[in-house]
């Protein structure tokens, strides 16, 4: 006989502190008491019989097992929400969805996003982050922003930036770190998704080294995140961390920086390029960039 599944409240919540990384914000979000977050948290995980998150002074870090769960969860509720969205939403060709990976919809697209609703007020757009491919006709989606090569069959796919890459740290970490060589004394952070990044920018500078120690997390977001708690140093496209870079959350402590074999497109199908809403939403991209 299986178990029964835990209450939409409790996964709702779980889903909610794993993406603030604190009870109060998570409370703020679903408007309810840090005490009564924290309690459906301690209810989930004695019924799951699993640690979803590390407790310490900066907040609430999840694990191995809460990353997992976290990742589907989201696009779980992002499906949900998808799906009551188009019931509920009267046709117009003012909704755009999109979709893209959930590193980059939080740490260049959302705060460039005002930018966008002030020169086109009459036109929504609705965020949908995965790590798939998007099968448009299936799932609703109007336009992506992906990573990739820029061919991909039956859609139109408008070249945007090439990614680069180069170490980040907290500036505790960064006054420690005078030359490359000086990383072997740190943790190096990885996500799941990128694997490679860290020795492909080793090995650009002719640095063979065995880190302190390595942890890897399930999305870049989780390892910029640690970066910043100072749990060690992360490598990502500084235009991701621009925002904490300027507000010294976060240092980038070396000039070198490599650029990725795959840049980001804008894509859509071939026949909805001519949607007046995409259009504009491809030349505001554009004009960011």
């Amino acid at each position: 006989m299986s178990k029964p599944l835990p209450s939409y409240n409790a996964l709702r919540a779980f889903v909610a502190i794993g993406k603030h990384g604190n009870l109060k914000d998570a409370a703020a979000e679903l408007f309810v008491t840090p005490s009564a977050l924290s309690h459906q948290i301690k209810n989930l995980e004695a019924m799951l019989d699993k640690a979803l998150f590390t407790r310490s002074r900066s907040g609430l870090m999840l694990t191995h097992d809460g990353e997992l769960m976290h990742e589907e969860l989201s696009h779980a509720f992002s499906l949900i929400q998808q799906s009551v969205q188009k019931l509920s939403a009267q046709p117009t060709s003012h909704i755009l969805n999109i979709s893209m990976l959930s590193t980059f919809a939080m740490r260049w697209f959302i705060p460039r996003l005002s930018s966008f609703q002030k020169q086109y007020p009459d036109i929504e757009v609705r965020i949908s982050t995965s790590i798939h491919e998007v099968n448009f006709a299936h799932e609703g989606i109007d336009c992506a922003i992906r990573s990739g090569h820029g061919s991909w069959q039956g859609l139109h796919a408008e070249y945007l930036f090439t990614e680069t890459f180069t170490p980040v740290c907290n500036p505790s970490i960064a006054a420690s770190l005078n030359k490359p060589q000086d990383l072997g004394q740190f943790t190096l952070l990885h996500a799941r998704l990128r694997p490679d990044d860290w020795q492909v920018w080793l090995k650009a500078l002719h640095l063979d080294m065995q880190p302190a120690h390595e942890q890897t997390f399930e999305t870049r977001n989780f390892s910029i995140q640690a970066a910043i708690d100072g749990i060690g140093i992360a490598i990502v496209d500084p235009s991701l961390v621009a925002e904490d870079i300027k507000a010294g959350r976060l240092l980038a402590p070396f000039p070198q920086t490599m650029a990725d074999k795959s840049a980001y497109y804008f894509v859509c199908p071939k026949k909805q390029i001519n949607n007046k809403a995409i259009q504009q939403l491809q030349d505001w991209l554009l004009h960011q960039i």
